[in-house]
């Protein structure tokens, strides 16, 4: 390797390493949009991994009686009981197994969404988002869906882990405590 090419090499990365101070700061978490991969109901659906707080395979879940037949039953997590509900049933799908798998939800109170089979985690972009309007989604089966995400083995539709905690309390005829109290 010659002097001159030692020293062009030399130059070039002085540059690209100041230049890399003067370009603004970017966020990482801005532009990139980690999501579970799942299919529930054989469906693919795509779930915000920062609205779970853990995802469990083949957790034990006590059958409760009753009318709802979304509510599989408790399973306990941690010392806390966890009522856990079947996505397929809240997404208006025919339920014809059960679920192997179950997320917990990030926030309170706490609940379970049991799914059919993970595929996956991927990372996409806030451009491979379609139709998220951001708006509150509207109740009833589907209300528990917000926009799109695009990904090499196709779109999937993504599933709002709060608009489906709110589906749920609608379903348990539950009003949520911040409501109870309002004037």
């Amino acid at each position: 390797m010659s002097a001159g090419t030692v020293d062009r090499r030399l130059r070039r990365l002085r540059r690209d390493f100041d230049q890399s101070f003067a370009e603004p700061a970017r966020s990482h978490d801005e532009e990139d949009l980690e999501l579970l991969t799942i299919r529930a109901g054989g469906r693919p659906y795509a779930i915000r991994l920062s609205q779970t707080s853990g995802v469990h395979p083949d957790r034990p879940v006590t059958a409760l009686p009753g009318p709802q037949p979304a509510l599989l039953g408790l399973a306990g997590f941690a010392g806390a009981v966890v009522p856990v509900y079947d996505l397929a049933a809240l997404l208006g799908h025919p339920v014809a197994d059960v679920p192997r798998w179950l997320v917990l939800a990030a926030g309170s109170p706490a609940l379970g969404l049991a799914f059919h089979a993970l595929d996956g985690h991927v990372r996409a972009t806030t451009a491979d988002i379609v139709r998220d309007s951001g708006e509150p989604a509207r109740a009833g089966r589907r209300g528990g869906l917000r926009g799109l995400v695009d990904l090499p083995g196709g779109s999937r539709p993504i599933i709002d882990i709060p608009a489906t905690r709110a589906m749920v309390h609608a379903l348990a005829g539950h009003t949520p405590a911040a409501e109870e109290n309002a004037p």
